[in-house]
């Protein structure tokens, strides 16, 4: 049902702050002759559809179970068992030509793991084959679980460090080795229980809860704290503190000026670094090299080794690795403290790990599949990844997940399928069973040269200066996640990420934006005069739109600020001597739901209003909105003839017609 108006607005938005007509005319659409429609009313659902939609649209957003639908028994068993294990699916379409590529990119990325694991496993306070072993099984595992083409997985930099200093201060590695590693590997089962459950209880979404921001920041901090570690063996430093803060570091490393230092370790430390990163900018320069930046630290090891070998530098102060232990992974599963006291703190200490491998693997992994136009199921992920770390916490790893240097060397390397992890896993199997015994004169110096170069990346500076245009709030997350971290610990860093990202969320919902409406000259749409500085307000009237939903967090603040508004418009105009205000639109087309203190607040503004004398109109309320408002009254507690489709009606049906002034 429609009735006619002859002067009429179509308003889409208004904002405050602009300027009125000087003819005290009203914008050109109200002379035109329209149809106000009436706002419609959906079919309400019932409470189970209701309750349905809402947790579809939670938990199964992307409707996993369509490719089932109308399918036999034996095609959904098939199904189901792809949806577990993805190699069944892409393996019936792989060719000799995708295992050459995936053979060259598993080789190039093997070069580049064995010498990061072996710094990683020293980050986390672990003898180095626990680093080796890290490599071999997991990789396996995701190979037929994981969904992502590209990434490699294996130990990382940041992980390594938050395990490390976690784990450090519930045991000692130095005084008490085997309790230390026990603890390593039932935080791991942790990990990937918790991984593999989020992923179960289709709970991703909330790993989303860790902003963009706050991740860099977090990133950059590691790096340093990381690269300051390092310092001990760059500098040949035998007593270094065991805290991470940049303070306690720096005193350490000065403390050790005159004694500590090593000058062989520096000159090898020194030199390699250089030849790194040499290396990676010239790969970076023409990326047809990219496989000398993968292979230069295995070059690096190959040459300190030898050259520490031969000049038995071992004998001058040079810090070396001494002896990595050979074969595969031993079993672990009678290790796990799977009661006593330290089963609480292994599994704060994996939940932890666990959430943080988690956000980093999926991000690396929608990077890559976003440049090949594929997707990744992020919950599949999650089972993937806690599946992957459950079994290495038996085969004596510890938490593995996905490594952003790697997973780059991958898909430059031309990676097809995660058969390049399966080549990477044999190759480090063969390091485990035949080539460790030749790393015993390797210098701790080339590890932490090596651990520096690979940890530099992390720190992106373009993304802070980006993050500092865009939302100033975020770069605060950010640099108080980046001193959070470097200036007191991984985890008080960790914390403050959390919490400055929870609080934005926080702020936004209990502090939403609204803005005043004015309409744009000879049209008649309205919108924020903020933006449009031309748009002109109507005599008379005040539209503002609110821009969230309404909720009990944020209801309360809602009315106070559209009563602000009209108070200072009110002033304004007595100022100007222009026409009080008699009309008050509220724009409702942003406001996707609202609930009961929201109703119960715009009943106190319809009230407050009233008493003022002046008429409230909500315009263009969505369809959860309008059914509300009948299903508490509202509608009729202000008059249906002031629910409308578009302010612009709103503002034809209110406004007094000028001939009708005259």
């Amino acid at each position: 049902m429609s009735r006619r108006i002859s002067d009429e607005v179509d308003v889409d938005g208004i904002t405050g702050g602009g300027r009125v007509a000087s003819s005290g005319k009203l914008p050109p659409a109200v002379e035109e002759g329209r149809f106000v429609h009436k706002v419609g009313m959906p079919q309400k659902e019932n409470l189970f559809e209701e309750f349905g939609t809402l947790f579809r649209e939670t938990f199964f957003p992307d409707d996993p179970f369509r490719s089932f639908k109308d399918q036999r028994r034996s095609k959904k068993f098939l199904l189901g068992l792809e949806a577990v294990f993805p190699i069944l699916r892409w393996g019936r379409q792989y060719t000799l030509s995708k295992f050459k590529s995936d053979l060259v990119a598993g080789i190039t990325i093997a070069s580049l793991c064995i010498p990061q694991d072996i710094g990683y496993s020293k980050i986390a306070h672990l003898d180095p084959q626990y680093g080796l072993y890290t490599s071999f099984v997991p990789p396996l595992i995701y190979a037929f679980m994981g969904s992502s083409m590209d990434i490699a997985i294996g130990p990382v930099a940041v992980v390594s460090l938050l395990m490390g200093t976690l784990l450090q201060k519930e045991i000692d590695p130095v005084k008490d080795p085997m309790n230390y590693r026990r603890l390593a590997f039932t935080a791991t089962f942790f990990a990937g229980i918790t991984q593999a459950t989020l992923g179960c209880l289709r709970f991703g979404f909330l790993i989303d809860f860790l902003s963009h921001a706050a991740t860099v920041g977090f990133m950059a901090g590691a790096a340093i704290t990381i690269m300051l570690q390092q310092l001990k063996g760059f500098l040949g430093i035998q007593n270094f503190t065991t805290k991470s803060d940049i303070v306690s570091v720096m005193r350490s490393v000065f403390q050790a000026i005159h004694h500590g230092w090593n000058w062989q370790t520096i000159v090898i430390g020194v030199c390699f670094l250089t030849f790194i990163l040499v290396v990676k900018f010239i790969a970076k320069k023409n990326k047809k090299l990219f496989w000398l930046s993968a292979i230069a630290p295995l070059i690096s090891v190959i040459v300190s080794t030898f050259f520490v070998y031969i000049t038995r530098a071992d004998k001058h102060g040079v810090q070396i690795v001494r002896h990595i232990k050979k074969g595969i992974n031993p079993a672990s599963a009678h290790l796990l403290f799977l009661s006593g006291p330290y089963l609480g703190k292994a599994f704060r200490i994996g939940v932890v790990s666990g959430v943080i491998a988690l956000t980093e693997a999926i991000a690396i992994g929608r990077a890559f599949a976003a440049v090949k136009d594929y997707s990744i199921d992020g919950n599949k992920e999650m089972v993937a990844l806690g599946t992957m770390n459950i079994v290495g916490s038996l085969t004596s790893c510890y938490v593995a997940t996905g490594s952003f240097s790697r997973s780059a060397v991958n898909f430059m390397a031309g990676s097809q399928t995660p058969v390049s992890n399966i080549v990477m896993s044999l190759i480090v199997l063969l390091t485990l069973e035949l080539i460790t015994p030749l790393f015993k004169y390797l210098p701790n110096a080339i590890l932490a040269a090596i651990i520096i170069s690979a940890v530099i990346g992390l720190i992106d500076v373009n993304a802070m200066i980006l993050i500092w245009k865009i939302d100033k709030f975020d770069f605060v997350a950010c640099m108080g996640a980046f001193f959070g971290v470097v200036f007191v610990s991984v985890e008080i860093g960790l914390l403050i990420a959390v919490s400055i990202s929870f609080a934005k969320i926080l702020l936004q919902v209990t502090r939403p934006r609204t803005a005043l409406l004015g309409n744009i000259p000879s049209t008649s749409i309205y919108r924020n005069i903020q933006q449009y500085p031309d748009a002109t307000k109507v005599p008379g009237v005040l539209i503002i739109r609110v821009d969230s939903s309404i909720y009990f967090s944020n209801s309360n603040y809602v009315k106070e600020r559209i009563l602000r508004w009209l108070a200072d418009e009110e002033e304004q105009n007595e100022k100007k001597n222009l026409p009080r205000i008699q009309y008050l639109i509220v724009d409702m087309s942003p406001v996707m739901d609202i609930d009961t203190s929201g109703i119960h607040a715009f009943e106190d503004l319809y009230k407050s209003l009233k008493k003022r004398d002046v008429q409230l109109a909500l315009a263009n309320p969505g369809p959860i909105v309008i059914l509300k408002l009948h299903a508490s009254n509202y509608a009729d507690l202000i008059g249906q003839d002031n629910l409308f489709l578009t302010v612009a009606e709103a503002v034809h049906a209110l406004v007094p017609k000028p001939e009708e002034e005259a």
